[in-house]
């Protein structure tokens, strides 16, 4: 199995997963997510998301990873949102926060 896509997803509290029809939906109270899949089954189970292949197919391999990570990204998406945060390795380098701020 896929190292990725053998770890099942954790549901925090105030999300809500549905499966439908080949169609994940995630709420939170950032938003609203969906994304749709195929080869692969995703189940619910004990507050935890699931993605199974059911054979060693190469195409199933290659989605049970992708699906689980983009779920994953799904859930923190709609509960801490997105952020960039850079980082200055090095010596001599100056650097200051300043421009416009994006909202």
């Amino acid at each position: 199995m896929s190292r990725i896509g053998k770890n099942p997803i954790v549901i925090p509290a105030g999300v809500t997963v549905e499966v439908k029809e080949g169609v994940v939906t995630v709420k939170g109270k950032l938003g609203e997510l969906s994304q749709e899949f195929s080869d692969v089954t995703v189940k619910i189970e004990d507050n935890q998301v699931i993605v199974e292949r059911s054979s060693d197919h190469k195409n199933e391999r290659a989605k049970h990873g992708l699906y689980r990570s983009l779920i994953n990204n799904m859930v923190i998406g709609v509960t801490e949102g997105f952020t960039k945060s850079l980082e200055l390795v090095g010596v001599g380098y100056r650097a200051s926060n300043q421009g416009q701020k994006l909202d």
